[in-house]
């Protein structure tokens, strides 16, 4: 699944950027390479949102449980909410 790669990615990233911090790499370095991690991370989340809505939010509304559906609805503006910050 290319979210896992993602996340994969993000975690070997994140070990380089520690050693950078560590060794005082040049702080543009280190910026670019947590671009990169954020990059991904932004990348897996849309995919994981993707998904959600074809399957999970999906199946809800196609359920007709109109309750089940707002508080989906709800979960998904609060998480969208929360990437926007």
């Amino acid at each position: 699944m290319e979210t896992i790669i993602n996340f994969k990615k993000a975690h070997s990233h994140l070990g380089k950027i520690i050693k950078m911090v560590e060794n005082h790499d040049y702080c543009i370095d280190i910026m670019q390479q947590n671009l990169a991690v954020i990059g991904l991370l932004k990348s897996a989340h849309q995919m994981l949102m993707e998904n959600h809505l074809k399957t999970c939010f999906s199946e809800a509304v196609k359920s007709g449980d109109e309750k089940r559906k707002e508080e989906m609805t709800k979960e998904i503006l609060r998480v969208t909410k929360l990437l926007n910050k």
